[in-house]
């Protein structure tokens, strides 16, 4: 038995380190934001919904460019027989935000495996080691590997691109980088495996989105030829180098570079992702999920100097280094409890849904609860597993001006504003504002502040008579 759970743990423990992290980071943090809204919009109607897509989200609210369904499917699919069984159960919806998530999780870090298990047989099992270290110190491939963005899903297939790339299988890659790959077949496999992906998302969402459509297109004229994603804020050329990068990759950004310098094999690998970093940058708006892929290689680059310094650690001027390295690693840890609790604290209308469904559902009568869910709300943790079925309603209706909610029949309001005419404050949810850096310890603290108020309709006393927090005097 034993000499079973130490074949098991050599095998799967590595998976087991990083599957465990992403997993506590979804269950400490289940809500989604504005960037996940369409997909994970998406996974609950074809969960919940299925055939019947004139209710699906997507049609009442389509955002500014149309997305695939592909990927959605691909996750509903897999988390489908675990929802049944929550639905059996009678289980809260949010449960099967959980389901999922972890089934995401386990799609992306099941490719990340598989570069994993590459890197091991290129460049050896210490390496690999260092690789997984290096991966469970930083924050934001983890907590970002089980989130529904559409680059996300389209992670997994660069993990697996890599691997093959590293195996050797190029045309699997689909890479046409190297002189060792005939132009022409590298030409045919492109061709082939484009016409097959243009063709099953032109299928699947012509019929979902109700026209003939490919949403990537849409999206790439969008982004990059009209240069619209500009209006969403900009960045100067520099930012995913002096910012994005060494915010996620921490103590692997300086080890990076340092591997490149001390195995030649490594700058051949670093070439190609550090190019397509430098041509994102053309782009003025930038974000961190528009190059997380290419974390997974410069880790493998930092990995390969961290062994090297490893190995010479007993050596005069390696024991700095390793001192040094050892530090960047307690740093990187360190920056990382940081990042999960501001993270933990950025999404204040799911949490403050939770309190709602508990304080105010209807005692007396059977009336309907009517809740208006205002942009801010929509955009910061709320999606449509967070509801709750009958008697509760729910409305995303925009431009309502704040004096027309008197006028409405809405029982709740969970809004960005402290007072609304018509209504009662109940309670307020806080929310991460800013880090702030004092002398003493901790020499960092997390600065929250009210983000989203609950308000009650003054008409409904059973309502407003009910005990609830309360919320803070605002001047």
């Amino acid at each position: 038995m034993a000499r079973k759970s130490d074949k098991f743990l050599e095998l799967y423990g590595y998976d087991l380190v990083l599957g465990s992290i992403a997993a506590f980071y979804v269950f400490m943090v289940p809500y989604t934001k504005v960037e996940e809204s369409f997909n994970v919009q998406a996974m609950h109607d074809i969960l919940y919904h299925r055939h019947q897509i004139e209710k699906y989200d997507h049609l009442e609210f389509p955002g500014v460019v149309p997305r695939t369904f592909v990927g959605a499917f691909l996750v509903s699919i897999l988390a489908s027989p675990v929802v049944l069984l929550m639905n059996l159960l009678h289980l809260p919806k949010l449960y099967s935000l959980y389901a999922v998530r972890l089934v995401l999780g386990g799609i992306v870090l099941s490719t990340l495996r598989f570069f994993r298990i590459q890197i091991k047989k290129k460049f050896g099992s210490q390496v690999e080691a260092f690789f997984v270290i290096l991966t469970a110190l930083q924050f934001h491939l983890l907590f970002y590997c089980t989130r529904p963005l559409p680059n996300i899903l389209a992670f997994a297939l660069v993990n697996l691109a890599y691997g093959y790339w590293f195996k050797g299988s190029l045309y699997a890659a689909l890479n046409c980088m190297t002189k060792s790959v005939s132009f022409w077949k590298a030409l045919t496999s492109c061709l082939a495996a484009a016409s097959l992906s243009i063709g099953l998302t032109v299928l699947v969402d012509s019929v979902i989105w109700r026209r003939l459509l490919w949403p990537e297109l849409e999206v790439f004229w969008f982004n990059s030829v009209l240069n619209r994603s500009s209006e969403w804020g900009t960045h100067p050329f520099h930012w995913y180098f002096t910012s994005a990068l060494p915010r996620s990759l921490l103590a692997a950004y300086p080890l990076f570079l340092f591997g490149v310098l001390l195995d030649r094999r490594v700058f051949f690998y670093i070439l190609p992702v550090l190019s397509f970093v430098v041509l994102y940058s053309k782009l003025p708006h930038k974000e961190l999920r528009f190059v997380i892929s290419s974390i997974p290689i410069f880790n493998f680059a930092a990995a390969v100097a961290a062994s090297r310094v490893y190995n010479n650690r007993k050596k005069s001027f390696w024991k700095f280094l390793y001192i040094a390295m050892l530090g960047l690693m307690l740093g990187s840890l360190a920056c990382t409890a940081v990042f999960f609790m501001a993270s933990y604290e950025n999404y204040p209308s799911g949490y403050a849904l939770k309190p709602l469904h508990r304080i105010g559902g209807i005692t007396k009568n059977s009336d309907e609860l009517w809740v208006h869910i205002d942009t801010f709300s929509a955009m910061n943790g709320i999606s449509r597993f967070c509801e709750d079925n009958y008697p509760w309603r729910y409305s995303k209706e925009e431009n309502i001006f704040l004096e027309d909610f008197q006028m409405r029949n809405f029982t709740y309001l969970l809004n960005e504003n402290f007072y609304i005419k018509g209504f009662k404050c109940l309670m307020s949810v806080d929310g991460f504002s800013r880090v702030r850096v004092r002398i003493g310890f901790p020499p960092i603290s997390l600065v929250k502040g009210p983000k989203v108020f609950i308000h009650g309709n003054i008409r409904n006393t059973d309502i407003i008579n009910r005990s609830w927090p309360g919320c803070p005097v605002i001047p």
